[in-house]
Formats: C-alpha cells, sequence, structure tokens
C-alpha cells in the first residue's frame, strides 16, 4: 500500500470536515484556504469520497459537506482507499499479479504483501475521531465564524413636515409682496 499526496489530502481535508461538523456543512472553498489545496482537486477528491459514503453534500447557501457517518465509524484507511485508486489496488489483491511475476519478486512478493496487509489494518484502526481528538488535545482551536451580519432595526425617522416658505416663488409674486410692504 503506497501513501500518496492525494491520500495525505484526503486525511487532512477529513479531519478539516470532522473538526467542525456541529458547525454545519463545511466548503471546499473554506477547507482549499486552510488547506492549501486547489478547488478542483478537492472537487475531485469529495466526489470519490461521497461515492464512497463518508461525507454527505448540501447545495445553496450554507451548503457544503458534512460526514456521512459519525467519526468514530470512519477509518484513516477508508479514507484513503476512497480517494486512492492505486493504494486500494495495493490493498486488494495486487500481490496475486505481483505472484505471477518474475522467480525473483516471487521471493518477496510475500513479504510485501504481509506488508500492505499490515498497513491496512493499522489505518483501520485509526478512526477520524480519534484523529480530531489529537488536533484539539494539541490545542487546536476553531476560527471565529464570520459574524452574521443582522440589519440594525431602521430607525424611525420622524415625518417630514411639509415646508412652507413665506418667499414669494416667482417675480410677479414678489412684485406684489413688495407692494403691499411697501
Amino acid at each position: 500500500m503506497r501513501l500518496t499526496t492525494k491520500s495525505r489530502f484526503a486525511v487532512n481535508a477529513m479531519i478539516d470536515v470532522a473538526l467542525r461538523e456541529h458547525r454545519g456543512p463545511v466548503t471546499l472553498s473554506a477547507i482549499g484556504a486552510r488547506q492549501k489545496i486547489s478547488l478542483s482537486y478537492l472537487e475531485q477528491m469529495f466526489s470519490k469520497l461521497r461515492r464512497c459514503g463518508l461525507v454527505e453534500s448540501s447545495r445553496g447557501p450554507g451548503g457544503g459537506y458534512t460526514l456521512a457517518r459519525k467519526a468514530t465509524e470512519i477509518s484513516v484507511a477508508d479514507i484513503i482507499l476512497a480517494v486512492d485508486e492505486q493504494a486500494a489496488q495495493d490493498a486488494f489483491g495486487a500481490g496475486e499479479s505481483r505472484r505471477k511475476d518474475a522467480e525473483a519478486q516471487k521471493m518477496t512478493s510475500e513479504l510485501w504483501d504481509a506488508l500492505s496487509n499490515r498497513m491496512v489494518e493499522y489505518m483501520q484502526s485509526i478512526s477520524l475521531r480519534v484523529l480530531v481528538d489529537e488536533q484539539r488535545a494539541k490545542g487546536f482551536e476553531i476560527e471565529a465564524g464570520p459574524a452574521l451580519k443582522r440589519r440594525a432595526p431602521a430607525a424611525v425617522a420622524p415625518k417630514a413636515r411639509p415646508t412652507t416658505v413665506s418667499a414669494p416663488n416667482s417675480v410677479f409674486a414678489l412684485g406684489k409682496y413688495l407692494q403691499l410692504k411697501g
């Protein structure tokens, strides 16, 4: 079983979602910004995670991804095998094809198969919850969410009184006004 950058990114992204699960769906753009992973790469990765039943998506404003199962029910192996086809091939049955290879490879194929099996077993024993708890034990704190912009209640402005102008509004009215005053 190979541990690739894709596998590492997937585990980090799933930890990110699990850390924020109580806040609702997490957007891929937010994960990408925090984990320094491109949005298109995350879209491909989360598509595979969703197909394997590890995350659920919701659309629209406030949408994003949430865990499809409890964090205690998702193992590191589940995440890696969901996103990395090569790792899945290595973990399940690639040893059979190696045994059919040259005689020199036959001598070590059992060793590599056993090692791959042990790695899968070990990763199956580590749940996403354990990784989240480790992050919290190290003092990781979730950043404050964006403050919800609430509209201030509209101030009730007093109705404007119609203005009354005592000055004349034309030259003719000014003439009459001056005649009356004079």
